[in-house]
């Protein structure tokens, strides 16, 4: 296996009742590490040997770096989660571009390089990673300046740090672009990590959605990609059970 296997601890929880064996499940299933992870369950996680991959650098999503008057207060709240990644061996922290606003599309573009420079330096210097997702405007997220991978991977080449990449989330690409494994193919050097979830729905990774994520798997283990592949999808049924289906389909020889 060339890549690792986490989950979104947000969507195999959501709406449903605490299940404090969820991380002890997924890590005899043969999760490596844990997304988005409630601080009060790190412990946990670190006696499990699950890595901690990613957690928000800053909140909420919809206020971002596009905003240059927020600048200073984003800044602030990612150079306290950079202290809590190195404290707590946290690889990735998540940063947004944030709703669209009044400024041009160029202005925008600028103002979010802008903001993460100084970031991308202090994070590659602390071997912590920045994510930069596109998100789908036509469902989950209306408004949002980042919603294309061109956007995302503009701000990427701009900034110029190895500590800024994409978090390429085949859910939300699908519904606004398509054309993925191409798309992934063209960026791979700007990707950092990828997320799963069922088209249409962001449900369960099966065959009732319309990703052959079969073929994405290949693609992933024939580019030698060695970083994490993260399903963030909500389960219809048994979170346990999707877990253990998601790591069956990405599970490589």
């Amino acid at each position: 296996m060339t890549y690792k296997q986490s989950f979104a601890h947000w969507s195999f929880t959501q709406d449903r009742d605490p299940q404090p064996d969820l991380l002890a499940a997924a890590a005899r299933i043969g999760y490596a590490g844990v997304d988005f992870l409630p601080a009060e369950l790190w412990p946990q996680a670190h006696d499990l040997g699950l890595e901690l991959v990613i957690i928000d650098g800053h909140q909420p999503l919809e206020v971002g770096f596009i905003d240059r008057s927020r600048h200073r207060d984003l800044q602030d709240q990612v150079r306290r989660a950079l202290d809590t990644a190195v404290a707590n061996g946290v690889r990735n922290l998540s940063v947004a571009s944030g709703d669209r606003g009044p400024e041009t599309d160029e202005d925008a573009l600028a103002a979010c390089v802008e903001g993460l420079v100084p970031l991308a330096a202090e994070a590659e210097a602390a071997g912590v990673g920045l994510l930069l997702e596109p998100l789908n405007t036509k469902v989950d997220h209306p408004g949002h300046e980042c919603d294309r991978t061109a956007w995302a991977a503009e701000v990427v080449d701009r900034v110029g740090s190895p500590a800024l990449r994409i978090l390429y989330d085949f859910y939300h690409a699908q519904i606004m672009e398509g054309d993925l494994l191409r798309t992934v193919e063209a960026n791979f050097s700007r990707i950092g990590h990828f997320h799963t979830a069922g088209v249409p729905g962001r449900h369960d990774i099966d065959e009732r959605q319309e990703v052959n994520y079969g073929a994405v798997a290949r693609a992933l283990a024939d580019h030698g990609y060695t970083g994490y592949v993260a399903h963030e999808f909500i389960p219809r049924a048994d979170p346990v059970d999707a877990l253990r289906h998601a790591h069956a389909v990405f599970a490589q020889p």
